[in-house]
C-alpha cells in the first residue's frame, strides 16, 4: 500500500464514525418508511407509476450538481433536495423517503465513488427526507391545498428544514475530509448558498402550482430547471471567479513587505488559501532554503537537503521568474495529496501569483543587502580608524539617547582628556610613534574605564569617556582620576620607556542643552585645568565666559527686535556639476551696536530662552521673503532655506503663521525650504509630527541640518518628513585627512539616495573638496569656494552678473559641455537614483 493509499486510509476511519451515525439513522429510518409503505401501497399502475417518477425525480436531482474543489478533494452539491420537497408535497412520506435511497442509490450506481461516499449520499438523503416529511406531517399538509396561498408557508417550513439538516450532514463530513475549518465553510458563499435556495424554493412553488392548475404543464418543468441550473452554476463560476481575482489581490499586497521571512511565510499560507492546496513548497537557489506551509502556517524553513519529504500525488511546480527577466531566484510548488487539474483561470492566477513572490523576493533581498551596507558604513562612520574606540559622531549619539532617557539611572558626566605635549612626541619620533602612543593610551582607557562607559576619541590627541550611572557628582572626579592616572604610567615605545601627561574637564550633564552643552563645558573645564597646570578641572557656571556673555545678551534682546537689528544674509546652494544657484540658504546675523556682528551661535539661545523667538523668527522669515520676491522679479526664482529653532516646532500655530506670511509675499509654499536642527526630545512630542505634518502637507519643503553629528540620527527619519539631507562642514573640512568622515559622507549620500533625499553639503571651501563630493554622488554645496554669505541685494547682483558671462552660475562646470566623462561606480549608481532636489536642478 502507497503511502497516499495509507493517507486515504486514515482519512475513512475519521469520516466512518460520523457517517456511520448518519447510515444507522438512515436505516431506521427506512425501516419505518417500509412498514407504512407496506401497509398502504397498492400494486396498481398509479402507484407504480408515482414511485417510479419520483424515482426519476430524486435520480435527476442528485445527478444535476454545482461542482466544487477544496484542496485535492472534488465535491458536488445536487438539487436533491427540491426533488425530495415536491415529492412529499404529492406523496406519502414514507413513500419518499424510499423513492429517495432508491433514486440515489440508481443515480450512484453510474458513478464510481468510493463506498463510504455512496453510503453518505443514501442516507443523508433519506434523512433530510424524513425531516421534511416530518415538518409537512405537523403542519398538516394536505395535497391537493386548498389554494395557492395555503402552500407558501408549510413548503417553505419544509424546504428549510431540509436545506439547514443537509448543509449539518454534509458540510462536516467535507471538514473532516479536506482538513478545512468547519465555521470557514459555513461562511463560504453563504450569500450564494442562501440566493439558491430561495430559487429552489420558488421553482417548488412554481412546479406544484402548474400541477395544480394543469398535470399537462409539467412538460414545461425540465426546460425551466435547465434554465435554472445553468444561470445558477454560470453565477457561481461568476462569484467564484471575483473571489478568486480578490483572493489574489490580498494574497500579493500581503507580499509587500521587505522581510524576506515574512515574504517566504506569507507566500506559503496565502498561495495555500488562494488555490486550496494541502501543501505549499517555496524554495530560493542562492542562497539555498526551502519553506513549506499550508493554511495554518509554515511546517519547515530551512536548507531543502533536510526538509522532510511530502509524498503528494499531485506536484504544480512554477519557476519564480519576473517579467522583465528569464533568471529564476526559485521555484513555488502546489503539493496535493489526490489528483488534480488545475482550470485555466487558476494557471493564470498561478502565474501572477508567482511572478508577484519572485518580485517580493527580489525587493526583501535587495533590502537586506542595504540594510547591511547602511550598517556597515553606519559602524565605519562610528568608529575611530586608527584606535577602535568611539569617534565623535558615536559620542553625540550615544549621549543623546542616554540624556534623552526620562528615567536613566543615576547621573551622566563627560571626561574630555586631551594629552600634553604630544606635538612634541610627533615632531622627534615620528607619526608612527605618535599613533603607537594614541593606540596604548586608548587601551589603557578601554580596559580602565567602568561597565557602561564609553570610550571614544574625538580627534587628534583628543579623547572622551562618557561616565554613566554614577551614584553622586563627586564619584566623577574619583573616575576620572583613575583613568588619567593610568594614562601617565610610562609606556614602552621602540625600546624606550616614555611618560604621556594629560589633562582633563569634567562635566556633569546639563537640564537642558543636550550632548552639545555637556561637550562645551566639558571643553571649559579641561581649558580651566590646563590654565592652571592641574591634572583634573570640574566644569562651574561662574567661570564659564561664554555663559556669562549669554546673560548679557539676554538684556539688550528688546532692544534688538524693537530696533531691527537683526539681519539675513544670504548663502547660494551650488549644483556641484555646472555651477548654477539651486537655491539659498538664510543666515541670521545680529549687528549688535558694542559687540559687533553676531552669528546665530552666540545668540540664538538666549533668544529661545527669552521668550522674543516668535518675534525673532517672524523678522527673519519676512526678510527671506522680501529677498525671493525680489529675486524672482528678477527672473532668477530661487527657493530659500531658512533655519528652524526647535521651540518654534513647539507652537501648534506656527504652520499657520508661515503659510500667512508666504500668501502676503507672494511665495509658493515651495519656494521655502525650512531647515531643522532636531533634539531627541523634542522629536518624541505629538506636537511636533503635527507642525511638520501641516508645513509638509501644505507643500512647503524640509531639509536636516547638520546630518550626522549627532543632533540628528536615522531614527528620527522615520518621523520627520524631510526632502532633504545636509552633510555637517566638519564632516566636508575633515574629508581630504579622515577616513571616518569620508565614511560618514558616504554614507550620507547611500541613505539619501535610498529614501529618495537629496543631498547637500556644507562648507566646501576646495576643488579638490567639490570634486571629491561629486564623485562620490553629491548633488549639491555651499561654502566659500562659491562664495560667503551676502546682503540679498548683492546676490542678486552675482546672479545677473554670474560666472564667464552666465547669469544664475556662482562657478565654472567641473566638465566642459559634450564632454566625455568616465564615471565611478559610485557616481554612476548615484547618478541613477538622484532625486529632484528643486525647480532648476539641472539634469
Amino acid at each position: 500500500m502507497t503511502r497516499t493509499d495509507r493517507r486515504d486510509a486514515e482519512t475513512d476511519r475519521r469520516l466512518w464514525p460520523l457517517v456511520g451515525l448518519v447510515v444507522v439513522c438512515a436505516f431506521f429510518a427506512g425501516i419505518v418508511a417500509l412498514y407504512l409503505v407496506a401497509g398502504t401501497m397498492t400494486a396498481n399502475v398509479t402507484d407504480l407509476a408515482s414511485t417510479a417518477t419520483l424515482i426519476f425525480l430524486v435520480a435527476v436531482g442528485f445527478v444535476v450538481k454545482w461542482h466544487l474543489r477544496i484542496r485535492s478533494t472534488a465535491h458536488a452539491i445536487s438539487w436533491c433536495e427540491t426533488a425530495i420537497v415536491v415529492g412529499l408535497a404529492v406523496a406519502e412520506a414514507p413513500l419518499v423517503v424510499l423513492c429517495t435511497g432508491l433514486g440515489v442509490g440508481i443515480a450512484l450506481a453510474t458513478q464510481s465513488l468510493p463506498r463510504i461516499k455512496a453510503a453518505f449520499a443514501i442516507a443523508k438523503n433519506m434523512l433530510v427526507a424524513s425531516a421534511a416529511g416530518i415538518a409537512l406531517h405537523l403542519l398538516d399538509w394536505r395535497w391537493p391545498p386548498d389554494d395557492l396561498a395555503s402552500m407558501v408557508v408549510p413548503l417553505a417550513v419544509a424546504y428549510s428544514v431540509a436545506v439547514v439538516l443537509d448543509e449539518m450532514l454534509t458540510l462536516p463530513v467535507i471538514a473532516l475530509d479536506t482538513g478545512t475549518k468547519v465555521h470557514r465553510l459555513f461562511l463560504d458563499d453563504w450569500s450564494l448558498r442562501v440566493a439558491s435556495a430561495l430559487v429552489r424554493y420558488l421553482l417548488i412553488l412554481g412546479t406544484l402550482s402548474i400541477l395544480v392548475a394543469d398535470q399537462w404543464l409539467l412538460v414545461a418543468i425540465p426546460p425551466l430547471i435547465l434554465c435554472v441550473h445553468l444561470a445558477h452554476a454560470g453565477q457561481a463560476r461568476a462569484r467564484a471567479d471575483q473571489q478568486a481575482w480578490q483572493r489574489l489581490a490580498r494574497a500579493t499586497d500581503a507580499l509587500n513587505v521587505v522581510d524576506l521571512d515574512k515574504v517566504l511565510s506569507t507566500a506559503a499560507v496565502q498561495a495555500a488559501e488562494l488555490f486550496s492546496t494541502n501543501l505549499v513548497e517555496v524554495e530560493l537557489n542562492d542562497p539555498a532554503r526551502l519553506v513549506q506551509g499550508n493554511s495554518d502556517g509554515v511546517r519547515y524553513d530551512g536548507p531543502p537537503t533536510t526538509a522532510p519529504t511530502a509524498r503528494m500525488r499531485t506536484i504544480v511546480a512554477l519557476p519564480l521568474t519576473g517579467a522583465d527577466s528569464e533568471d529564476s531566484t526559485g521555484t513555488l510548488r502546489l503539493c496535493f495529496t489526490g489528483p488534480v487539474k488545475l482550470s485555466e483561470r487558476e494557471h493564470y492566477t498561478l502565474r501572477t501569483f508567482a511572478s508577484a513572490l519572485c518580485t517580493a523576493v527580489r525587493n526583501a533581498e535587495a533590502y537586506q543587502k542595504l540594510t547591511r551596507d547602511a550598517a556597515r558604513h553606519a559602524q565605519q562612520a562610528a568608529q575611530d580608524a586608527l584606535t577602535g574606540l568611539a569617534n565623535r559622531r558615536r559620542l553625540m549619539e550615544h549621549g543623546a539617547e542616554l540624556l534623552g532617557r526620562r528615567h536613566a539611572e543615576g547621573i551622566t558626566a563627560l571626561l574630555l582628556i586631551d594629552l600634553n605635549h604630544f606635538k612634541e612626541i610627533n615632531d622627534t619620533l615620528g607619526h608612527a610613534a605618535g599613533d603607537e602612543v594614541l593606540i596604548q593610551v586608548a587601551r589603557r582607557l578601554s580596559a580602565a574605564a567602568a561597565t557602561g562607559d564609553l570610550v571614544a576619541r574625538l580627534g587628534g590627541d583628543e579623547f572622551a569617556v562618557l561616565l554613566t550611572t554614577l551614584p553622586a557628582p563627586a564619584i566623577a572626579t574619583h573616575r576620572a582620576d583613575t583613568l588619567l592616572a593610568t594614562i601617565c604610567e610610562p609606556m614602552e615605545l621602540d625600546g624606550m620607556r616614555i611618560s604621556v601627561e594629560a589633562s582633563g574637564g569634567i562635566a556633569i550633564a546639563p537640564g537642558s542643552g543636550g550632548m552639545a552643552e555637556l561637550l562645551r563645558r566639558a571643553d571649559v573645564a579641561m581649558y580651566q585645568a590646563k590654565r592652571s597646570g592641574s591634572r583634573i578641572a570640574t566644569y562651574h557656571r561662574g567661570r564659564d565666559t561664554a555663559d556669562v556673555g549669554r546673560l548679557a545678551l539676554g538684556g539688550d534682546l528688546p532692544r534688538a527686535v524693537a530696533q531691527h537689528e537683526f539681519s539675513v544674509s544670504f548663502q547660494p546652494i551650488v549644483d556641484l556639476a555646472s555651477g548654477e544657484v539651486l537655491a539659498a540658504e538664510a543666515l541670521a546675523r545680529w549687528q549688535h551696536p558694542d559687540r559687533g556682528r553676531l552669528d546665530p551661535r552666540r545668540f540664538l539661545e538666549t533668544v529661545e530662552r527669552s521668550g522674543l523667538l516668535p518675534a525673532f523668527a517672524d523678522a527673519v522669515l519676512d526678510q527671506s521673503l522680501v529677498a525671493a520676491a525680489t529675486w524672482a522679479e528678477a527672473g532668477f526664482t530661487l527657493p530659500v532655506a531658512v533655519n528652524l529653532s526647535p521651540r518654534s516646532l513647539l507652537d501648534p500655530r506656527f504652520p499657520s503663521a508661515v503659510l500667512a506670511r508666504l500668501r502676503a509675499h507672494d511665495i509658493a509654499p515651495q519656494q521655502l525650504i525650512l531647515e531643522l536642527t532636531e533634539t531627541l526630545t523634542i522629536s518624541q512630542l505629538e506636537v511636533v509630527d503635527q507642525v511638520l505634518g501641516q508645513l509638509r502637507d501644505a507643500g512647503v519643503r524640509l531639509a536636516l541640518d547638520d546630518f550626522g553629528t549627532g543632533c540628528s540620527s536615522l531614527s528620527l527619519l522615520s518621523r520627520v518628513p524631510v526632502h532633504e539631507l545636509k552633510i555637517a562642514q566638519s564632516f566636508v573640512l575633515a574629508m581630504e585627512t579622515s577616513s571616518e568622515a569620508v565614511a560618514v559622507i558616504r554614507s550620507t549620500i547611500d541613505l539619501g539616495r535610498s529614501l529618495g533625499l537629496t543631498v547637500v553639503a556644507e562648507g566646501v571651501e576646495s576643488e579638490p573638496q567639490r570634486r571629491a563630493l561629486w564623485a562620490m554622488g553629491c548633488a549639491a554645496g555651499q561654502g566659500h569656494l562659491f562664495t560667503r554669505p551676502m546682503p540679498a541685494h548683492r546676490l542678486l547682483t552675482a546672479l545677473q552678473c554670474g560666472s564667464d558671462g552666465r547669469p544664475g552660475v556662482l562657478a565654472s562646470p567641473l566638465h566642459d559641455e559634450g564632454a566625455v566623462i568616465h564615471l565611478a561606480q559610485s557616481r554612476r549608481a548615484a547618478g541613477r537614483g538622484r532625486p529632484e532636489m528643486m525647480p532648476h536642478l539641472p539634469a
